[in-house]
């Protein structure tokens, strides 16, 4: 990626998602008013990917109590979602939103897409109510990424969203002390 998408809004997207035993519409609209995340992944079917999209279906209520909707997304279409979700038995727990994007529109918005391949990176994007993307995480394709750790992250996006003029330290977990960055701090640290 050669320009950084961290405070820029959200592109414009239409797609079909495979949640709650239906097929239903989601859009960037779906995304705003509430805190997103946006996980692509390469494909259905295969091997570390469902270790993730489980391990977030494990955590899904700690980002439901959040306010936090979660939207796995990968360039299957969304009938292929829902045959891996009758087959799988870690699939099949998931109850967020999976988003097919077949013709890579939201893939290719979120400058993830392998083009030689057809496939996504394994992208994770945090995205604000306003629909301004926060985090960004990218990984290589054989390594997996772990949901308590994007909840930390999300839990520190949203304290230093909700208070102005505080930052985060590392490793920073809710409660702890955060930083208030002035003059008197520098080189204190």
């Amino acid at each position: 990626m050669s320009t950084s998408l961290i405070n820029t809004e959200i592109k414009p997207f239409n797609a079909t998602a495979f949640h709650a035993g239906k097929f239903v519409p989601v859009s960037d609209a779906d995304l705003k008013g509430k805190w997103s995340v946006v996980f692509f992944y390469p494909a259905d079917f295969t091997f570390v990917c469902p270790t993730e999209l489980g391990d977030l279906a494990d955590n899904y209520a700690e980002f439901q109590k959040l306010g936090v909707e979660i939207y796995s997304v990968s360039t299957d279409t969304h009938f292929t979602h829902k045959a891996w979700h009758d087959s799988s038995e870690t699939i099949g727990k998931i109850n967020y939103p999976m988003i097919g994007d077949p013709t890579g529109v939201i893939t290719r918005n979120f400058g993830v897409m392998i083009e030689e391949a057809g496939l996504a990176e394994r992208g994770t994007f945090v995205i604000d109510p306003q629909g301004k993307i926060q985090i960004i995480e990218i990984n290589a394709g054989g390594i997996g990424r772990d949901a308590a750790e994007l909840l930390r992250k999300v839990k520190a996006a949203q304290y230093v969203a909700s208070h102005p003029g505080e930052v985060c330290p590392a490793k920073w977990k809710e409660g702890e002390a955060t930083l208030a960055p002035s003059l008197d701090l520098v080189g204190k640290i």
